[in-house]
């Protein structure tokens, strides 16, 4: 629409005209359960907070598929603040009498609303940041998609991408870093060690659509610009009531999955059965709900490998096509399990039993609402904290909370290592122990910004974020990134100048879990044997 069209409309009172500023101590980026904690705990210390939630919906991943708090790899003792009253609430919905780490996505958008409604969050939904003006090192306003602009007296970016930060000037990293960068063990470019035997080649010798490179282009521990892979996590049932049909794609391709056609063409040839659980993983979850997620053993899965490589410094227009691209994989990928020859009878039979859920994502055809951005742009800020700091240098003058999840990074791409053998490439999967996460990765350089706290896309490497890119401990993140926020306005400092100390004293407060406790076990293998729990690979 040219400008002077818009104006005619305009005077005509047909179309609305820009916003004007609003005024806020404090504005959550993102409404996910990062950017729900934050904007919670800011606004129970008295500030006036907007949380701007780019899409319809908020909760990210929580209401969009993944329903578990991840405390299956981690130790339950670490949860605390906000984010143990939400699994409380959790509880309380389903009348156990304990904290629910299992849910429903429809349940827990339900219950982020009502803390919401009850702190006074106002909300804005459907709105990206377009621009951050900024005066020195501070931000004075943001620019939204609708052309409104914001202002606040501290920003928080609490969303997967860090676009907000990113806006600001604030230098950040997206892929990983090397071996050699920070001395990780586990960094860099990480081959498996046994090749999967299928034709990675099409007649003419090119690669697959599948195969991102050939491994003899790639130096174990090297640099790559790779984040792992990103998947849609699908809420499934099995029961004729409960199911609705999966969309057919619009846009199906079978030689994406020439890949999987030959693995299950070597499988068959070597005698050796194929299942659909080697494909992809079901979780069973509450009233005939199933998860539906990436597989990181399976040869192919929901993951959608190099889908992701240009995503975390995309536009919003690229991004929108790489999402589309996400679904145009996804639902060929059911399509072709369902439809090829080449995929056994009782692998199509199986299936072709699953559908939706007809009772999550209503709204949304059934499809949940957004991709799973498990990692895009990690901040460069006052620390980085690395694979040091998640295995041996664990304690912090400055923790705000604690993490203890497994260091867990998807895979990132697969790469041929001959024209009849693949490897994939990228996989971490490390019991992990107890660290304290240092209030000094939420924080940029005072020289880049003073009034933004970023706990979404934080101070970390690919390793160390990949123990940290959990709901629930971003959940943890976000309650002290209120607080703290929630502090620098009442005494008009900068976030970094903040009394860290006050601060602990507050979270500790409010049932933050900030310290070590006596008798508590520090890694995940010391209660393994009392409560099971998957291999270590």
């Amino acid at each position: 629409m040219t400008h002077s069209r818009r104006n005619f409309l305009q005077a005509a009172g047909l179309a609305a005209a820009p916003a004007p500023r609003a005024e806020y101590d404090v504005a959550v980026y993102g409404g996910v359960p990062c950017g729900i904690a934050a904007a919670i705990a800011a606004a129970r210390e008295g500030a006036r907070v907007v949380l701007i939630e780019p899409t319809r919906h908020i909760g990210g991943l929580s209401t969009s598929g993944i329903n578990t708090a991840e405390s299956e790899h981690m130790l339950v003792w670490t949860i605390g603040g906000i984010a143990l009253e939400f699994y409380r609430r959790l509880g309380d919905h389903y009348a156990t009498g304990k904290p629910e780490f299992y849910f429903e996505s429809s349940v827990a958008e339900k219950i982020y609303l009502d803390m919401l409604r009850e702190a006074g969050v106002a909300v804005k939904f459907g709105l990206r940041v377009e621009k951050a003006a900024t005066a020195g090192a501070r931000i004075t306003s943001v620019t939204l998609s609708d052309r409104s602009t914001l202002s606040a007296s501290v920003f928080i970016d609490a969303g997967y991408e860090g676009d907000l930060m990113a806006r600001a000037g604030v230098p950040y990293r997206f892929g990983r870093e090397s071996r050699a960068e920070f001395n990780e063990e586990a960094a860099g470019v990480r081959f498996e060690t046994t090749p999967v035997q299928a034709a990675t080649v099409d007649a003419k010798g090119n690669l697959l659509p599948a195969i991102t490179a050939w491994a003899r282009d790639l130096k174990e521990g090297d640099a790559h610009r790779g984040v792992m892979n990103y998947n849609f996590r699908p809420t499934f049932a099995n029961d004729p009531a409960l199911r609705v049909a999966i969309p057919k794609p619009e846009r199906y391709d079978p030689a994406r999955f020439a890949l999987l056609e030959n693995w299950l063409t070597a499988s068959s040839a070597a005698g050796r059965p194929v299942k659909l659980g080697q494909i992809l993983d079901f979780y069973a979850r509450r009233h005939g709900k199933f998860e539906v997620n990436n597989k990181p053993a399976a040869i192919i899965s929901l993951g959608h490998f190099g889908g992701q490589f240009d995503y975390p410094d995309a536009s919003y227009a690229q991004r929108e096509r790489i999402i589309a691209d996400h679904w145009d994989y996804t639902f060929g990928l059911f399509h072709f399990l369902v439809t090829h020859p080449r995929v056994p009878a009782a692998v199509q039979a199986e299936m072709q039993a699953w559908g939706l859920h007809r009772e999550e994502f209503a709204d949304n055809r059934n499809l949940p609402y957004q991709l799973y951005i498990r990692e895009a742009r990690r901040m460069r800020g006052a620390v980085v904290v690395t694979q040091h700091d998640v295995t041996t240098d664990r304690r912090k003058p400055d923790a705000i909370g604690i993490s203890s999840h497994f260091i867990d990074s998807h895979h990132v791409q697969r790469v041929a290592v001959s024209p009849h053998a693949f490897v994939n490439e990228g996989r971490i999967w490390r019991t992990s122990m107890a660290y304290q996460i240092p209030y000094r990765a939420l924080t940029p350089e005072p020289k880049h910004c003073t009034n933004l706290l970023v706990p979404g896309a934080a101070s970390f490497t690919h390793v160390a974020f990949s123990s940290y890119r959990l709901e629930s401990v971003w959940m943890i993140a976000g309650h002290a990134a209120g607080l703290a926020a929630a502090l620098a306005v009442s005494r008009r400092q900068s976030v970094q100048r903040i009394e860290v100390k006050t601060l602990q004293e507050k979270l500790r407060a409010q049932r933050q879990v900030v310290d070590f406790v006596p008798g508590q076990p520090e890694r995940w293998t010391d209660i393994r044997k009392d409560t099971g729990g998957p291999p270590v690979v």
